[in-house]
């Protein structure tokens, strides 16, 4: 063989590893995680859900279809895989509310109800199948705001009241009062999400006068302390050589944590899942959403177990309910 042949062979050759190379690099088959669907919800479809998990079970309440602001009450039996319909929620019907699980009982509050944003707060009582309503949120009425429970502590902060929003309150069951407590140095924010870790909770995400937001934090209950983790934005410079990848920015997002891990997934035009190791404070890519792109959707852990259901695109509305496998290989025929 000719020396130009060789070469015209050595090129092909070459290119063809620069090609095979690169697209494995952007393949999403190189991800770790797998979806499996489970037992669709019984409810309407919905977006703007909110929920809580009181051991082996979560409860989704309230939303909206696109048509009605709901307040209906639903449980999740993970060991069954199955739907039950329980005592509809007390107040109006709203979406874009606020939960957390607090000593066995569930919280609610918050939201919009199509005219008013709302502050009003109840209680649910999974051994009585009642729901109480308690003192109303000391801080403004808000939609799109987070809540969590942490360290034996209850939070509802951010979110929007005609201005965004980056306030925290912490609400006493015992003496059924709220009170004013730090808030964190970042950027006030709507629609952002918070997952709990151990004892603290982090949040992250959400959007400012349509601008997400890149800030990044951690909050100790104990000192009532915020501390800005890495920040989760996509940048180039030789500084932050960490997140060259990132691509975490995002609004009405979901998440969860399982294993002392947390799991940011979804949002506006996006389906893509990242994982946050605390030990790191590093995040990594897994397998995306096997399901359709959605917004406003429902993330919850039972028993170390992560499930992302509900949402919306555009006009669409979904009942489907996902469970995200950390450890295992995306399987395209389990569903």
């Amino acid at each position: 063989m000719n020396n130009f042949k060789k070469g015209i062979l050595f090129s092909a050759l070459f290119s063809g590893l620069i090609f095979i190379g690169c697209s494995n690099d952007n393949n999403d088959d190189d991800l770790m995680g797998n979806w499996v669907k489970k037992s669709a919800f019984d409810g309407p479809a919905r977006s703007s859900a909110t929920s809580f998990v009181i051991g082996d079970y979560a409860y989704v309440a309230t939303g909206y279809t696109g048509d009605e602001y709901l307040k209906d009450l639903w449980s999740y039996n993970s060991t069954g895989d199955y739907w039950e319909q329980k005592a509809d929620f007390s107040g109006v019907g709203r979406s874009s509310a606020s939960s957390f699980t607090l000593n066995e009982k569930g919280y609610v509050g918050l939201g919009y109800d199509g005219t008013n944003r709302l502050k009003d707060f109840y209680q649910y009582d999974p051994a009585s199948n009642s729901w109480t309503q308690k003192t109303d949120f000391a801080g403004t009425g808000r939609f799109g705001a987070v809540g969590f429970q942490a360290g034996g502590k209850a939070y509802f902060g951010t979110g929007y009241d005609g201005n965004y929003l980056k306030d925290f309150y912490q609400y006493n069951d015992q003496a059924n009062s709220w009170t004013l407590v730090n808030g964190f140095g970042g950027n006030k924010r709507r629609n952002a999400t918070a997952f709990v870790i151990g004892d603290k909770a982090y949040l992250v995400t959400g959007s400012n006068n349509a601008v997400y937001q890149e800030d990044f934090w951690e909050f100790d209950p104990a000192t009532e302390v915020w501390t800005r983790k890495r920040d989760i934005n996509k940048n180039t410079d030789d500084d932050y050589t960490y997140n060259d990848d990132y691509a975490i920015v995002r609004s009405n997002a979901s998440s969860f944590s399982m294993s002392g891990l947390g799991y940011v997934v979804g949002g506006e035009s996006i389906k893509t899942i990242w994982e946050y190791n605390p030990t790191t404070d590093l995040w990594v890519e897994r397998t995306p959403m096997e399901g359709a792109t959605r917004t406003d959707a429902v993330g919850f852990a039972i028993n170390n177990r992560g499930f992302y259901m509900l949402g919306r695109v555009g006009s669409t509305y979904f009942d489907d309910t996902w469970e995200f496998k950390p450890l295992e290989e995306q399987n395209d025929n389990d569903n």
